[in-house]
């Protein structure tokens, strides 16, 4: 099962969950789990299979791990997995949003930052200088394009999180979040930010999008991600860039839609 993983079929996140830092697997007939410790905050256990064949391997795998590690596949496995095991209970339900075609130049008209969780990022190294995308100057309303932050900038971010997106699991910093991008207004106020954090080869992850509070409703949180996400997808070996935002969070689903990424209902279990 393991070897016939394809990261652009029916569970991206699966080929997502095997290319990441200490993951470690285990399989039966029917059944295929692999635990990955901090992938986008949460210590995961991704699944592939059946969901009798899963939830006796998931007792294993429970055995054999220290952690609250936490089942995550589509929402329908999961749901079918927690009906078989009692000790488990649906904690999360998320829309896995992506897209494997460059986003339009300038997103949605409205923002989507600072609400719902945060998405995950491409490859790339931490603290590249800042550089535009596109032509050079201004955007619309008076703020620069997006840009790659060099590290310096990374206490601004910090601060912007802070201040208009605590609930972020993306970090400057934190394991595995490789780079940021912003939009300062003309004055050099940085007004939103998105992160490139948790990417595999084929599969890069955008993730704590945030937007001050005065700033919303510009467009800026889209323009970002469509910075981010086209900047990802131009990797080598690059065959998608997926977000996770809260299902629940119609507004910001809707956002990401209209932007051209395709969303799919994914959860997570955790033990009662």
């Amino acid at each position: 099962m393991i070897d016939k993983v394809d990261p652009n079929g029916a569970e991206p996140w699966f080929g997502w969950a095997l290319a990441a830092r200490d993951a470690r697997v285990w399989r039966r007939p029917g059944a295929a789990v692999v635990a990955c410790p901090g992938l986008a905050h949460w210590d995961r256990l991704a699944m592939s299979g059946e969901p009798d064949a899963l939830a006796g391997l998931l007792r294993t795998v429970y055995t054999e791990i220290d952690g609250d590690f936490r089942p995550f596949g589509s929402e329908e496995l999961v749901t079918a997995v927690v009906a078989r095991m009692p000790e488990l209970e649906v904690s999360a339900r998320f829309a896995w949003m992506e897209t494997t075609d460059p986003l339009g130049p300038g997103g949605t008209e409205r923002s989507v930052g600072g609400t719902g969780r945060p998405a995950g990022g491409a490859e790339g190294a931490a603290g590249d200088a800042e550089r535009p995308t596109g032509d050079a100057g201004r955007s619309a309303g008076g703020t620069q394009r997006a840009a790659w932050l060099a590290e310096d900038a990374w206490p601004e971010v910090t601060a912007l999180i802070e201040s208009d997106f605590p609930e972020s699991y993306a970090r400057p910093g934190g394991l595995d979040v490789r780079r940021w991008a912003g939009i300062r207004d003309d004055d050099g106020t940085l007004l939103a930010v998105a992160a490139e954090a948790w990417s595999s080869a084929e599969i890069g992850f955008v993730a704590g999008v945030a937007t001050r509070a005065d700033a919303r409703g510009r467009g800026l949180a889209a323009a970002l991600c469509t910075f981010v996400t086209n900047e990802q997808l131009a990797a080598p070996d690059r065959t998608r860039v997926a977000l996770i935002v809260d299902y629940s969070n119609v507004a910001a689903v809707s956002a990401y839609t209209r932007m051209g990424l395709k969303r799919r209902p994914v959860a997570a279990a955790r033990r009662r």
